[in-house]
């Protein structure tokens, strides 16, 4: 029962939420970088609402996932432009893009220098400039995270920068910003939420507090998720599934994740594949591993009690077992039209160095057990191939 948590100083979350930037942009300063995806159209009312309340907003758009030097450039630009704020308006990696910014705008060192794995890992001297970050999508939860995934094509690999103080100032979480969202981006947005749950909740970082979230997202995750999938109009779909997302990221970023996305990191770096697409096709086979491991080698290991649970959960019912629940998770992707890995122009020859990268990854430190490389190797192998072809040009 000894542990910490932490989040953003402030969440707020409901329908018609947007409406309250004007009085939390107060006395944050005169200009604000304005973090955006590539939506224009989206974004015009944000940039308003900014004039509109004296701020001078000066845009930088991140379209794809944010890249290191892409990144480099935009903080260096908007330390040139005097920008005192950031306000992410976007997806996950819109968010994540905004954080880095925030933290670049007073700490200028040399990006390399707080980033892990490939960087020197050094901690932040100064406090980020504040940040409010607004997500759009259902997915990463990043507004209430303490890092930011960056994707480093150098080194082909995706690594965090991250530290405490990175925690937005305030994670503005208004439904009805996602009811747009298209189906492909709601499948990809919201499996990754739905994975980031189940992997918090089986961490071996997991804490009393963070079980909790996972329970309440899983639980209103539900069937929303298809519903919002199927019916982008669904509110009340939508309303769950941005809680839940918000819930995958306050359980993360205290209680850790595990195999999926410790491949996940070392995949985005290497190929030109959604991260969210890549999780779930990871998911069925890494679940399989994980039981199979467990059973095994731990038996004992409460985090097969807890895939016992989340089978309950899942199949709403007190009877079903993990092997329904993996079961139903492929069922499930297959709704969505998960593709495979080999989808994104993955093949056999490629997973010994995926294999080697995700041993370093910092989310495998949270996997409820150590796999093997044959056990890995197996995860790879199984996903590549999607129970529907050619299925990866909905989600490109």
């Amino acid at each position: 029962m000894n542990f910490e948590f932490a989040t953003a100083q402030r969440i707020i979350f409901g329908c018609g939420k947007i409406d309250l930037l004007p009085e939390l942009i107060k006395g944050l300063g005169k200009k604000a970088a304005l973090v955006t995806g590539g939506n224009a159209e989206r974004v015009g009312p944000i940039f308003q609402i900014l004039k509109d309340a004296g701020v001078e907003p000066a845009a930088f758009s991140i379209k794809g996932e944010p890249k290191t030097d892409r990144i480099a450039k935009l903080a260096a630009g908007a330390r040139d432009l005097g920008c005192d704020f950031v306000v992410a308006f976007g997806g996950g990696s819109v968010v994540d893009a905004g954080k880095a910014i925030a933290a670049l705008l007073t700490n200028t060192n040399d990006l390399m220098d707080y980033l892990e794995v490939i960087g020197k890992g050094l901690p932040l001297t100064e406090d980020p400039a504040p940040c409010i970050a607004i997500p759009t999508t259902a997915g990463t939860g990043s507004e209430v995270t303490r890092n930011a995934v960056l994707h480093s094509v150098e080194y082909g690999v995706k690594v965090s920068m991250r530290h405490p103080k990175m925690l937005p100032d305030v994670a503005l979480v208004d439904p009805e910003l996602t009811v747009s969202v298209p189906p492909a981006v709601t499948a990809s947005t919201g499996l990754d939420a739905f994975i980031q749950l189940l992997e918090a909740f089986m961490s071996k970082k997991a804490t009393p507090i963070t079980d909790a979230f996972c329970r309440e997202g899983i639980r209103r995750m539900g069937d929303s998720l298809y519903r919002a999938y199927i019916k982008g109009n669904d509110l009340e779909a939508r309303t769950n599934m941005c809680f839940a997302s918000l819930c995958s990221g306050l359980a993360l970023a205290n209680g850790g994740l595990g195999v999926v996305h410790g491949f996940a990191g070392p995949i985005g770096g290497m190929f030109e594949a959604p991260h969210g697409m890549v999780c779930a096709s990871l998911l069925p086979a890494a679940a399989q591993a994980n039981y199979d491991a467990l059973r095994a080698r731990d038996p004992e290991n409460p985090a097969l009690g807890k895939m016992q649970e989340v089978a309950q959960m899942v199949l709403n019912s007190p009877t079903a077992t993990i092997e329904e629940a993996i079961e139903h998770l492929k069922n499930m992707c297959t709704q969505m039209f998960v593709p495979g890995l080999e989808d994104f122009g993955i093949n056999h020859s490629d997973i010994p160095a995926i294999v080697a990268k995700a041993k370093n990854a910092s989310s495998m430190k949270g996997n409820p057990i150590e796999l093997t490389d044959e056990e890995l190797t197996y995860i790879l192998y199984e996903s590549l191939h999607a129970p529907i072809d050619g299925v990866a040009t909905l989600y490109m």
